[in-house]
């Protein structure tokens, strides 16, 4: 009769500790969200409060209860201009990193193109985009891809460098030992420098992403764009020019959602594609 009892109890084990598991990441997923939210109320609290003293216009900075108002009241127009915005910064960063992988990729492999391409990358962040914007929407028109062009060009640096520096990273060891088991160059590469150099192109990935939202926001503000909805840039600075203060600031917001969004999208991909790079406990600062 205690041997049923016996099997049942060793049977609930495996389930209490997943359930164990599973609240631990729980309690974890609360810390990590207290933190951010608490500071957040404090700056919003010191916003109302300052813009409540009436010491600037609210032309020119108005309080929160007015942005979310606007915000609220114009929820399907902002969410009309979110989603080009939204695909741009999308397309803009999958092309920025493969185009900053690749040449990474390259380089690494030539040092002609080295000292060719690296140079030539490190200018391009000096070009300004209000020179170059005329020229996009003379080759490409209205459309999105004179966008897809300047996101691009903002993006794609820090993944090219990142990537070039983790695989320059890889221990001579490592390579030694490759050598000695008859691999090929593209065995070595495959085996020992493309995953050592991942978690550092998946760093520059995430600046690219940081600074890819308001690419897309220089982008839309230099080009021109045809459409109902013309993006949040564009938004942004026709309410500016007017005096919806509110609602840019509401539009504003929705940008800075976007990156925080887009930011932790990749890093759920980065525990996909990079597990061994995951930090202690899994946590994300």
């Amino acid at each position: 009769m205690s041997e049923p009892r016996l099997q049942s109890t060793h049977a609930g084990a495996p389930q209490s500790s997943a359930a164990a598991r599973i609240g631990r990441r729980r309690r974890r997923a609360a810390r990590s969200l207290l933190a951010p939210l608490a500071l957040l109320a404090i700056l919003l609290g010191a916003w109302e409060l300052y813009a409540d003293a009436g010491t600037a216009s609210s032309f020119v900075l108005p309080a929160p209860h007015e942005v979310a108002s606007s915000l609220w009241n114009n929820a399907g127009f902002i969410a009309g201009n979110l989603v080009p915005t939204a695909e741009e910064v999308v397309l803009g960063i999958a092309l920025a990193l493969v185009l900053g992988f690749a040449l990474a990729v390259l380089i690494h492999f030539s040092d002609t193109l080295r000292r060719a391409v690296y140079p030539l990358a490190v200018g391009s962040q000096a070009l300004p985009i209000a020179v170059i914007a005329p020229l996009l929407v003379f080759w490409w028109g209205f459309g999105m891809l004179p966008k897809l062009a300047v996101i691009v060009l903002i993006c794609f640096f820090p993944v090219l460098v990142t990537t070039v520096d983790g695989l320059g990273r890889i221990e001579r060891d490592q390579l030694k030992l490759l050598r000695t088991l008859d691999a090929s160059r593209w065995q070595a590469f495959r085996f020992a420098e493309l995953p050592a150099a991942l978690p550092a192109a998946i760093s520059g990935a995430r600046i690219a992403l940081a600074v890819g939202v308001i690419g897309a926001y220089i982008a839309e503000s230099q080009t021109i764009t045809s459409g109902a909805h013309a993006g949040l840039g564009h938004e942004i600075n026709a309410d500016l020019a007017v005096l919806q203060t509110p609602r840019a600031y509401a539009a504003a917001l929705v940008l800075f959602a976007l990156a925080i969004a887009c930011f932790y999208a990749l890093t759920l991909a980065e525990r996909a594609l990079a597990p061994w790079a995951a930090q202690p406990g899994g946590e994300t600062p």
